[in-house]
């Protein structure tokens, strides 16, 4: 079953420090985490055990530590921190779809996709679970030409 302090890791990771990019429009993040998602807090200053419970509450589905595969597990919550909860779950539902046509998509991870989730080969739901992802963030670059510049991080990191 997945553990969500093995993929609290990866994303703290993935996410980084402290950045201030001017054309993030979520402004000042470190972790990912935004002035807006903790506001009082300096943002600058969030610790990782900050971040970690952030995180645990608002990212980590109940379901997400049933998962019997780690690795999609990981990437679900890291895509799902990265594109949003509901985006990353829905991608994952339509790429369940294909294997599985009775598979609702309505972004939300529920036991229907759980159980979907664990019938289904996890190394090739992975890939195939990526190649959507990566398809998303082009969409994305395509659609709002000042993401662009985020591409090549997203798809790095969809394909670690």
């Amino acid at each position: 079953m997945a553990d969500f302090n093995i993929a609290v890791q990866i994303t703290l990771v993935n996410e980084g420090g402290f950045v201030d990019n001017p054309a993030d429009p979520g402004g000042a993040t470190k972790y990912g985490i935004t002035q807006a998602d903790m506001p009082g807090v300096d943002i600058a200053g969030v610790t990782p055990q900050q971040a970690t419970a952030y995180y645990q509450e608002h990212y980590w589905k109940p379901l997400y530590s049933q998962i019997e595969s780690q690795d999609v597990a990981n990437k679900l919550f890291d895509m799902g921190v990265l594109f949003g909860v509901g985006e990353a779950v829905k991608l994952l539902q339509i790429v369940l779809q294909t294997a599985i046509p009775t598979v609702t998509v309505d972004d939300e991870f529920g036991p229907e996709t759980l159980a979907a989730l664990n019938q289904i080969d996890a190394a090739s739901l992975l890939q195939a679970y990526k190649t959507s992802l990566v398809t998303y963030a082009l969409r994305i670059a395509a659609n709002k030409p000042s993401d662009r510049q985020f591409a090549a991080g997203w798809g790095r990191r969809i394909n670690l």
